[in-house]
């Protein structure tokens, strides 16, 4: 029987409770039960993302270096075994299956209704049975060339990176989570078993599953399942980045109806970690600003210079990076940019009204406890807190107990017109 450390995270504000196990094999577990939910959610997450081409092991002297676009190329390759496809076997149990790799981390998932535990023994299973021959990474290679290829077309996806480029000097947050086709051809089945042993450690990952379960069939198939990891901790290594931009605004011309938009501030010190009320006060402070009920967008709509369906605002942010960005369709970018600097600068000087602050913490944290009714959203949730060092309640807590002076103190400090990038895709 395997040994457990176990920990009950519980939440007076929501009503909910999850249970965290610290598994003897290394990972970390969080199981956060919804009996009256008819589909269970489960997501097996490594802290492994695009930006990690270079780390450095706690068992080695010295950093290592590794092609752009490793992280995402394992992602594609793990479904693959010597006994078949991973998909073909969750289609058998009926579960619904996908994966998906980020700038700080990679999952695999699925959903199902019935027959969670089978489904979840062949999710820990081809997670940690990794298989690389030279043959099959030469044909994903053209596979994976051919998806770059398609993003290089992508409106969406050029108006974010070259953002990302006009914003970070050096910082691999500027280069896309595939990589290039140059960078994927140098990838080998020896480079694909190095970063799968260096970050597919399970003291590097979590698991994550939320539903209708019995905890002890859980651990039973977890206890079957996970093979013990080596004591292995791996840091990311980053060169310095600077809080200077490197331009403040960068256009391209591809095929789209309407010119498409970022323009945002990058964020000073981004190198310290952020706690949860860091993340929480931002956000509540750009619902503030710019949701649909803030002055800025009521104007922004009457003049015609966005339009309801594509403007939008986010928080990213993660390990050295942290910008806050506002993105749609407009005929006048530039003039939305202006708009969004002026009604900042008014807040740093008036001050934020406390009761667009109150409405909008209120209306966060109701979207947030509302979002504890999907299985789907909690596994997400949990997974991404804990792949980040954070706890899902706590969270909460520092969202409902913020300060209007904690607001202003980060409204004051991001804000910053010297700091700010426009990114723009203008019709060809």
């Amino acid at each position: 029987m395997a040994e457990y450390i176990t920990k009950i995270y519980q939440s007076q504000r929501v009503g909910d409770a999850y249970t965290e196990i610290k598994h003897s094999s290394g990972l970390t577990i969080l199981l956060y039960p919804k009996e009256h939910c008819s589909t269970a959610y489960a997501m097996f997450g490594t802290r492994y993302g695009s930006i990690d081409n270079c780390f450095q092991r706690s068992d080695e002297p010295a950093p290592e270096s590794v092609p752009e676009g490793i992280a995402h190329y394992l992602e594609h390759k793990l479904f693959e075994s010597e006994d078949g496809d991973a998909f073909a076997r969750f289609a058998k149990t009926g579960a619904n299956a996908n994966a998906f790799t980020s700038f700080e981390s990679t999952c695999y998932l699925f959903s199902c209704t019935d027959r969670l535990y089978e489904s979840l023994e062949i999710l820990l299973d081809f997670v940690q049975s990794p298989y690389f021959t030279e043959e099959t990474v030469r044909k994903e290679q053209g596979i994976i060339g051919q998806e770059i290829k398609m993003y290089d077309d992508d409106p969406q996806w050029r108006v974010m990176f070259n953002y990302l480029k006009a914003m970070y000097h050096s910082h691999p947050i500027r280069e896309d989570i595939a990589g290039t086709v140059e960078s994927i051809a140098q990838i080998t089945p020896e480079l694909l078993y190095r970063c799968y042993n260096t970050f597919y450690n399970l003291g590097n990952m979590v698991l994550t599953l939320a539903g209708n379960f019995d905890q002890e069939k859980v651990l039973e198939v977890c206890d079957r399942m996970l093979k013990p990891s080596a004591p292995v901790t791996v840091t990311r290594v980053f060169s310095q980045e600077p809080d200077t931009i490197v331009s403040s605004k960068v256009e391209e011309r591809l095929s789209v109806a309407l010119p498409l938009f970022q323009f945002g501030f990058k964020e000073p010190d981004a190198s310290k970690p952020r706690s949860e009320k860091d993340v929480a006060t931002t956000e509540v402070l750009l619902e503030t600003l710019a949701s649909e009920a803030s002055p800025l967008f009521r104007d922004l709509l009457n003049r015609g210079l966005v339009n309801e369906s594509s403007f939008a605002y986010e928080y990213f942010e993660g390990s050295g990076f942290a910008t806050v960005i506002f993105s749609g369709e407009s005929n006048d970018p530039e003039e939305v940019a202006k708009a969004i600097l002026a009604e900042a600068k008014r807040f740093q000087k008036e001050g934020i009204p406390e009761e667009a602050f109150e409405r909008s913490k209120r209306a966060l944290y109701g979207e947030i406890v509302s979002s504890l009714n999907s299985t789907g959203n909690i596994a997400n949730g949990m997974a991404n807190m804990a792949l980040k060092d954070r706890e899902l309640f706590t969270y909460i807590d520092s969202l409902a107990s913020l300060s209007l002076e904690d607001c202003q103190k980060t409204l004051d400090r991001i804000f910053q017109e010297d700091r700010s990038v426009l990114s723009v895709i203008r019709p060809i």
